[in-house]
This record gives C-alpha cells, sequence and structure tokens, in this order.
C-alpha cells in the first residue's frame, strides 16, 4: 500500500501545539522544544508562525493557546465561516480593531471566529471564553438576550472572576445589568485594562450570538462604531439565517 506524502513541517508543528495543550502554565520555547524533540532554532521558526496565524500566544513566561486555537470547531460552524469571516474582516477595516464573533451553545459562550491583522491585533484571551462573560461585550449581549431563566443557570454555574478593578463580580449586580436589554453593550477595561470592547447582540432563529470589537481603552468610542457594529450584526444574522444553521 502507497503510504501517504507526509509534510514535516506541519507535523512537527502540531506537536509543538499538542505540548502546549496539555500544559495548565505556560510553556518556554525550550522546554517545548526538548519535549517534542526539536533543534531550537527550530523551534523558534514554527512558534513565530503559529503566533502570528493566531494559533498560539506568547507571554512572559513560554506560550498558551492561541484564539483561533481555542475556537469552536464543528462541521457546523466550518461551514459557517466562509459566509461570516467576511463581515468580520470589512468590520474590522472599518472601525480599526479586532472583531470577534460569539455564540450561545449548550450552555457555553463560546468563540466562532476573530478577525484581525498587524494594525487591529486581537485580544490576548488568557482567561477563556467560557469562563468570562460576564466581563466581555460579547459576553454580556449574548447573556442579555437569553430566556431569564437560562441566563441564571449561567450565572449560577460560573465563578465571577475579578479579571480587572472594574469587573462585576456580584451576581445580583450582574444580572440587573443583564436586564437593560441594550442594542450596543460594552466592557470598560473589565476583561484587560488598556482595553475596552463593544458588541452588538445578534439573534436567529434559536441561536443567540453576538459580534464584538475591541479597542485601546484610550480611543474614543461611539456612534461610528455603534453604527457599524449594528450593520455587521444584521448582516452576520442573514449569513447565519440562510440556509439555517444549528450551533
Amino acid at each position: 500500500m502507497t503510504q501517504p506524502t507526509l509534510i514535516g513541517s506541519v507535523q512537527r508543528a502540531l506537536r509543538l501545539m499538542e505540548a502546549v495543550a496539555a500544559s495548565e502554565d505556560p510553556v518556554p520555547a525550550k522546554s517545548l522544544a526538548r519535549m517534542v524533540g526539536l533543534a531550537l532554532p527550530t523551534a523558534y521558526h514554527l512558534l513565530r508562525t503559529l503566533v502570528h496565524e493566531g494559533y498560539l500566544r506568547k507571554l512572559a513566561d513560554g506560550y498558551v493557546l492561541g484564539p483561533l486555537a481555542m475556537a469552536t470547531s464543528t462541521p457546523a460552524t466550518q461551514a459557517l465561516l466562509p459566509r461570516v469571516r467576511p463581515v468580520l474582516k470589512s468590520l474590522r477595516d472599518e472601525v480599526g480593531g479586532a472583531t470577534y464573533l460569539s455564540v450561545y451553545s449548550a450552555g457555553e459562550i463560546r468563540l466562532i471566529d476573530i478577525a484581525d491583522g498587524p494594525e487591529a491585533p486581537c485580544v490576548d484571551l488568557w482567561v477563556g471564553v467560557h469562563d468570562s462573560g460576564h466581563a466581555t461585550a460579547f459576553g454580556k449581549a449574548i447573556l442579555a438576550g437569553l430566556p431569564t431563566e437560562h441566563r441564571a443557570d449561567y450565572i449560577d454555574r460560573h465563578q465571577l472572576y475579578d479579571l480587572t478593578p472594574n469587573t462585576i463580580t456580584d451576581r445580583r449586580a450582574l444580572a440587573r445589568r443583564l436586564e437593560d436589554h441594550a442594542d450596543i453593550w460594552a466592557d470598560t477595561e473589565e476583561y484587560l485594562l488598556g482595553t475596552s470592547c463593544l458588541a452588538a447582540p445578534i439573534r436567529v432563529g434559536d441561536v443567540v450570538g453576538a459580534v464584538a470589537v475591541s479597542l485601546p481603552a484610550r480611543r474614543a468610542t461611539g456612534a461610528t462604531q455603534a453604527s457599524a457594529l449594528q450593520r455587521a450584526a444584521r448582516r452576520l444574522g442573514w449569513a447565519m439565517a440562510a440556509p439555517s444553521i444549528t450551533i
């Protein structure tokens, strides 16, 4: 039987990602090279590429999984990506910030896709999306759109981690905040100091989601960004509904 042609560099990159995913703590490049059995220069080259593409994130003390490695990947979402990615990229270019699409699925807030770039880097998702819905604009936009019982269940099941001095950590305060049902939701340095986020809710049949943009906190946000987000939310709703996709 003919053996398949395999790309060694791809295999080595996957082994690095597996080593990072298996660790609870950031892993230094030297440790990764030793674990995977690579020469250090080769490991550095592959790690730089994985960071550039968003599959790994480099911290001061090592590497962790990046946002694309943590994004939901199912047949339904894979089919959805070609429809939504152009909208996210267009929004990114219009507002000058990284953009995010998230949905509520199986009791959790899940990241579907990110559009970033050299001039619009995405937020370092140092706390997973599952555990930070209370601190992100897209998380609050999604939670506010849920039926009351589902929202209460989510709040009861999740620890409201104190990520910054601005994070809402009181369950009753969060529940009151989510009753606003705003057209645009915001977090002002609630997830990460120095970064603010705006989000618009999306509702497609039974699917509740949100589109968001992250910007440096020093940049003023207002009607221009809100209008762009609402247009993108409508376009994403159409993309997700034709034909209808269950996530």
